[in-house]
């Protein structure tokens, strides 16, 4: 006589790659990518309806209507990114590399290199094609002189929200996908490139390469030091420098720079805990 026994488990879908990293597909990281931009343009057509709804002029365009519009992409990316990895399981913070780097002076150090390797890249990329001129005319598009409550939004849009949106969705997110399928310098290549892309509309062309190169740069700092906290670091300090040399300022850029530091530092703390 015979016994029945119970069917054997189907196999589950990996979690996790074979050293710990998420299992994200390269795909994945496209599709978050074209959703986050895609549901941030839908956002940005209702912010603009709602703004003529209120009798305001968009032909030129209110500071208040452009930092909602950025406000609006960034909740897009972190929404996208967290959307396809609850694909795989249930995202954590530390998958994201929200997580203190083991040896923080070898960070810092390993920063300093890929901030030096950006600057040489910029520098030789921007003589050859003779371009001289290397501000970004961004800040004063979205109105940062129109009052010094938006230069303040825009500063911290620009050098605190910027630097850990873009790090946790490109880093954090497609980085992990793409190097899952293309290996370390395959994903590092293809994510600062689509890095560079993404900034297609709010920089000159001019700087497309240079941005990807620092794209690039960013994802070996990551994969280095295993966290994203200084490529967080490193972001807000470039994006300091170069808006305060876009805004030919003084006292003002380190001033930028420490609180940016510690907003996201404190952002950092609290989604680590999520």
């Amino acid at each position: 006589m015979t016994s029945l026994a119970p069917p054997p488990d189907l196999p589950e879908r990996p979690s996790a790659a074979a050293d710990g990293r998420p299992a994200w597909s390269p795909w994945m990281g496209i599709a978050a990518l074209l959703a986050g931009f895609g549901a941030a343009t839908v956002c940005a057509m209702f912010i603009v309806l709602i703004a003529l709804g209120f009798g305001v002029d968009t032909g030129d365009t209110p500071a208040g209507v452009s930092i909602a519009t950025i406000i609006a992409q960034d909740l897009c990316l972190v929404g996208a990114a967290v959307l396809f990895a609850r694909m795989v399981a249930r995202p954590t913070p530390r998958q994201f590399g929200l997580v203190r780097p083991r040896r923080v002076w070898a960070a810092v150090g390993w920063a300093v290199v890929a901030l030096l390797a950006f600057g040489l890249f910029a520098q030789v990329w921007l003589h050859l094609i003779g371009q001289s001129d290397t501000k970004d005319s961004l800040p004063e598009d979205l109105g940062i002189h129109s009052s010094t409550a938006a230069a303040v939004a825009i500063a911290i849009l620009v050098c605190a929200v910027a630097p850990f949106v873009e790090e946790l969705f490109f880093r954090g997110f497609i980085f992990g996908a793409m190097r899952n399928g293309l290996g370390l310098w395959g994903g590092a290549a293809v994510t600062g490139l689509l890095f560079g892309g993404a900034h297609v509309l709010g920089s000159p062309i001019a700087f497309l390469l240079p941005l990807a190169f620092f794209g690039f740069a960013l994802c070996l700092l990551y994969a280095r030091t295993r966290s994203l906290y200084p490529c967080m670091a490193l972001h807000c300090v470039n994006n300091s420098l170069a808006l305060g040399s876009t805004m030919d300022w003084g006292w003002q850029i380190p001033v930028v720079l420490a609180g940016s530091l510690a907003l996201i530092a404190a952002t950092a703390a609290v989604a680590q805990r999520a």
